[in-house]
């Protein structure tokens, strides 16, 4: 498949008809509204777009609030001393505002910021190359930190305890250490799974944030602002209705938006209103929930081909047609999270909410956890253990 991006002038992606470069098209050209959407994922693509929408001041951003006051404490007493502040760790599920943060940080201290990721760095002489063209005071954004290089990890542990870095000249037993000082700087590390970190470098992070999914209404609120930005006229309900099908997230959030967006005004719809919203969400397959088509199947699979589980990953992933990994990593987390399934020992289980979703009644022995000597443990409507 390509996708087309040929962007507008101004505001990336602004467009409105199925030229715009949110339309995914199959190499004959034709509209494929198949993809999926709910993907908390982004490509290159699509974080230029997510360029022009993100805030600039930590005032600006919604939501995180707990994470937002506590960064704000810590860059204001920063430029009170005049000196760079401690190495901030972001962590959390993607497409929450990690990358956003991290723009605002450098923003706020009035600071260039060097942007990387930890997969592009799989040699120490990568990181002696970035650390020894740092400038005073620079923010240096390393992004899925924990996809860092060994080697890279334990010269960055010196380069941000002590701001030296030692540069290795020669091979073999006449190699030697040459220490290389560092101005000061700040690291700004972006991870999804900061348990993948090991503890000497956790440990050289002076603030660590952890992103939570938003609430409805501070995406309202993400929308409200993205819609003028991109110059698409939108009521309340429309965009309260996106925002309720978003899975938490602003980056899934701002997609659905230019989708309805793109439904609306090739219907020639002047407003996204609650009407155009339902519509266009549900040609992409995106329900009240925020489920798609392979949430959807992972249910439909669980609860009527094995009456609710548990049945193993490897056996739903038959029944849906798609690889184990795909299951477990794209579809299960966020099921899990909204107590429509229940991991357990012997396997995937569905909860009396995935039955009522479908809109099936759920059996007698309405799915809970199994521990291999008793039966199941009865579920309350929010898919956790009841008495």
């Amino acid at each position: 498949m390509t996708t087309v991006r040929d962007e507008e002038p101004g505001v990336p992606g602004a467009g409105g008809d199925p030229d715009d470069p949110w339309f995914e098209r199959a190499d004959d050209g034709s509209i494929d509204a198949t993809a999926r959407v709910v993907d908390p994922a982004s490509d290159d693509g699509e974080r230029r777009i997510e360029a022009a929408l993100r805030p600039k001041r930590l005032a600006d951003f919604p939501g995180q609030t707990r994470v937002r006051d506590q960064l704000s404490l810590v860059l204001e007493a920063a430029r009170r001393r005049g000196s760079p502040p401690d190495h901030v760790l972001l962590s959390g599920p993607p497409g929450l505002g990690k990358t956003t943060l991290a723009m605002i940080v450098a923003a706020e201290l009035q600071q260039p910021i060097r942007i990387t990721s930890g997969p592009a760095i799989q040699h120490a002489g990568d990181l002696a190359s970035i650390l020894s063209s740092l400038a005073e005071g620079e923010v240096l954004f390393l992004d899925e930190i924990h996809r860092m290089a060994r080697p890279a990890e334990e010269m960055l542990y010196l380069a941000m305890e002590d701001f030296r870095v030692d540069v290795i000249v020669g091979k073999g037993p006449g190699a030697m250490a040459i220490p290389l000082e560092l101005p000061p700087f700040t690291v700004v590390g972006a991870t999804t799974r900061a348990g993948l970190l090991p503890a000497p470098l956790r440990d050289r992070f002076g603030f660590t944030g952890h992103l939570d999914f938003y609430a409805t209404e501070d995406l309202v609120t993400i929308l409200q602002r993205s819609a003028q930005l991109l110059d698409v006229e939108a009521d309340l309900a429309g965009i309260t209705e996106i925002a309720t099908r978003s899975r938490g997230t602003p980056r899934i959030a701002n997609r659905l938006l230019r989708r309805v967006r793109d439904w609306a005004q090739v219907h020639g719809r002047s407003v996204v209103d609650l009407d155009a919203a339902r519509v266009a969400l549900a040609l992409f397959d995106v329900d009240d929930r925020g489920l798609d088509r392979l949430d959807r199947a992972v249910l439909e699979a669980l609860c009527r081909r094995f009456n609710g589980g548990p049945v193993g990953l490897s056996t739903v992933a038959v029944a849906v047609g798609e690889e184990s990994d795909t299951v477990e990593t794209v579809a299960e987390p966020f099921l899990v999270r909204e107590g429509f399934i229940v991991r357990t020992p012997r396997g995937r289980a569905a909860t009396s909410m995935a039955w009522r979703h479908l809109g099936l009644t759920p059996p007698a022995h309405a799915p809970g956890l199994y521990d291999g000597t008793q039966g199941a443990l009865p579920l309350d409507d929010g898919g956790r253990f009841g008495g």
